[in-house]
Order: structure tokens, then sequence, then C-alpha cells
């Protein structure tokens, strides 16, 4: 059973777990924290454009970014493994928090996953065994020292050569697109009338991506045959229905959590493309 330590803060957890229960597939679902876990039995993770096998004899280390989905999928009725999670203010409050954020571990549509020897896979489970012992201590700096411990297991994995040699896409035009269909989908669905999308416009998804506006937008319309704006429009559209029909959230409450501050925006938006206003379509 996983090992939980609940007088750690709410933005930062460690456990070591061992399951034994029928395979299982969890779907792509939104997550709001930076994770790294360790997995060790017959299991697969999909990405939006690759599959990565796992097997007790090949454990696997994940770097995941909030940002980018992932659906996992077991084979193992006996699996075990460690994982930490952590959110980004954890990480910008220490000193290096800076060149950690930057590493390509966790950039988007960076190498992230790992396949440890058994010295390496040694290695990373003394320094998660350490985490957890920090994570059920008393000692009033524990949380400095687990945030280092998550700086030597990334640097760790910075010494290894990236073992993910999945399908790649043929040109950079293509990844750029599918890390932007990645990013607007991971949006959603919409799970609360408080929370509001973190990316509304083409400048806000090139942010993420660091890149140009104008190299996102030529490269979307070339592999896609719309534009960035487009997709962005028609995400929400079809967003904006679904909480129409199947929630009873106030249309404000609709409009605010996809991105429109003002009730009459997002009226004047939605007619504007559907043709009809949000009331005609929640009747």
């Amino acid at each position: 059973m996983p090992v939980f330590h609940n007088n750690t803060p709410p933005d930062v957890n460690v456990a070591y777990y061992e399951v034994s229960s029928a395979p299982i597939s969890l779907p792509y679902h939104r997550r709001d924290y930076f994770k790294i876990w360790i997995i060790i039995g017959e299991s697969k993770l999909h990405f939006a454009d690759r599959t990565v096998h796992i097997s007790r004899e090949q454990p696997a280390i994940i770097f995941s970014n909030p940002l980018v989905p992932y659906s996992f999928e077991t084979e193992d009725e006996n699996r075990c493994g460690y994982w930490c999670v952590f959110t980004e203010q954890f990480l910008k409050t220490g000193e290096r928090a800076e060149s950690l954020q930057e590493s390509p571990l966790f950039r988007v549509g960076g190498d992230n996953v790992f396949f440890p020897n058994q010295e390496q896979l040694v290695i990373f489970r003394a320094l998660f065994d350490k985490m957890i012992a920090e994570a059920a201590s008393e000692y009033v700096y524990k949380y400095d020292i687990i945030r280092n411990y998550i700086q030597l297991i990334t640097h760790e994995a910075m010494k290894m050569q990236p073992a993910l040699n999945g399908a790649r896409h043929r040109n950079a035009n293509e990844r750029i697109a599918s890390l932007f269909i990645e990013l607007l989908e991971r949006q959603f669905p919409i799970e609360s009338p408080q929370r509001t999308l973190a990316l509304r416009r083409a400048g806000d998804y090139a942010a993420a991506l660091s890149i140009h506006v104008n190299h996102l937008n030529f490269a979307v319309r070339e592999v896609t045959g719309k534009s960035t704006t487009t997709h962005i429009t028609d995400r929400l559209l079809n967003e904006a229905k679904a909480l129409l029909k199947h929630t009873d959230w106030s249309i404000a409450d609709i409009g605010y959590s996809l991105g429109f501050e003002y009730p009459n925006h997002f009226n004047n938006f939605f007619k504007k493309n559907v043709g009809t206003t949000p009331l005609g379509v929640r009747k």
C-alpha cells in the first residue's frame, strides 16, 4: 500500500507504493503538479505521440509536467515504485529553482522518460527513501532537504542518455503543432466554475512553448490547415456547449471559467460563432 505522510505541506508529497490488484487503466485527466515517478512492473504510459513500455526487468523513471497529458495502463498485478509530487511554487522556493524549472526533464517537449540500469536504480531508490524519511521527520528544514533531493534525482537523470526513442514527428512544425494541440486539450474538461483557463490566446500557448507566436501560427496552419485562433475558438465553443447542457452552472460562471471576465463578452463570442445565445443552447 502507498505510504503517505500527512505532515507534509499540500505542495509536496512523496511515497513508496506496493500494489496487489487487477490491471488498471487510468485515462487522460488533469494533473496540477510536477511528478517524478519510478515504475517497476509491466505497464504502459501513453502520451499524445508515443507509447512507453515498462517492464519489471526494465523499470522507468518519469518526469511529468502538469501541462502535458498522459494516461497510464498496467498489466502487472504486483507492481511497485515511488512517486514524488510537488507544485511549481515548491520549486520556486529554492535558490536553484530557476535552473530546475528550465531543465529539459520538465520542459514541454523535452525528453522525460529514462530507463535506469540496476546501479542507477539503486541510486534513485536511495534518494527516494531519504525523501520519505525526511517527510516523516520533525526537522524544521526538512522541506529544504526534500527540495535538494529532488534536484539530485533530476541531475542523476540528466547524466543518463535519454531512453525515449519512440516515433518522432517528421519535422519541427509537426512537433510544434502536436504540442500545441496537447496543451490545448490539457486544459479541458473544465471541472469547476472557480477555475479559469491558464492559456486563453495564441500568445499564451506560444509563451508556454517558448517560441514566437508567429512561428506557432505558421506551424499550426501548415500542419492542420487551420489557424491557432480557430483551434482555440472551436475548443472553447465545444466546452461551452458541454457545460451549458450538462451542468447547472450559471452562464456567467461558464463564461468566467472559459476566460471571459464579463458575461456580455461571453455572450457576444458565443452568438458570433454559434448563431444563438448561450441561453438558447441551454433551453
